[in-house]
């Protein structure tokens, strides 16, 4: 069995779990959330912890509880406190701003991009070169984030583009003559 998923999740106040042999279904006060369920995995509910155990012997089943803890956990978390990713614009002229439920960004091409945002995910834009989305769902984030980023990556050689907020981006020395 995974050594992640010998760790119970702890359901927070506030946050109900209802289990069905084929769906897991997380209700919070940020949202709610649903996840399907394979016959590998055994879940259950007890004095308000989940736990994750292997119902076959298969090593299928075994790598695929780790998998459904981490993403359970990840559903309790975001419908009890949320998830956040922040990115930066680096570059000349680079500007972002919300416009209802989309996102407009100026990234030095000939026109602007309008990206549209999931319903589930929400932006800021606390400064012209700041993005902050905010959802209870982790992967809607991190997708809306990497799309965001995708429009224009940070290039090795002045580091110019949209990077996540912790991210380091390694220059590249030039050419010398």
């Amino acid at each position: 069995m995974s050594r992640i998923a010998k760790y119970p999740v702890e359901v927070p106040k506030g946050v109900e779990v209802n289990i069905t042999d084929s769906n897991i279904h997380v209700k919070g006060p940020l949202g709610e959330l649903n996840q399907q369920l394979g016959g590998e995995v055994a879940i259950k509910l007890e004095d308000g912890k989940i736990t994750f155990a292997v119902a076959d012997d298969s090593r299928h089943a075994k790598e695929m509880s780790g998998t459904l803890r981490a993403l359970v956990n990840n559903m309790v978390t975001g419908v009890s406190k949320g998830f956040e990713r922040r990115l930066n614009l680096v570059g000349v002229g680079y500007r972002a701003q919300v416009q209802g439920d989309s996102l407009k960004l100026q990234l030095g091409f000939s026109h602007d991009i309008v990206h549209p945002l999931p319903k589930s995910v929400k932006a800021e834009c606390p400064t012209q070169t700041e993005i902050v989305l905010k959802s209870f769902d982790k992967q809607a984030v991190g997708q809306v984030a990497a799309k965001v980023r995708g429009y224009r990556p940070p290039e090795p050689y002045k580091g110019k583009g949209v990077r996540y907020a912790d991210e380091r981006v390694i220059i590249k020395e030039t050419k010398k003559k």
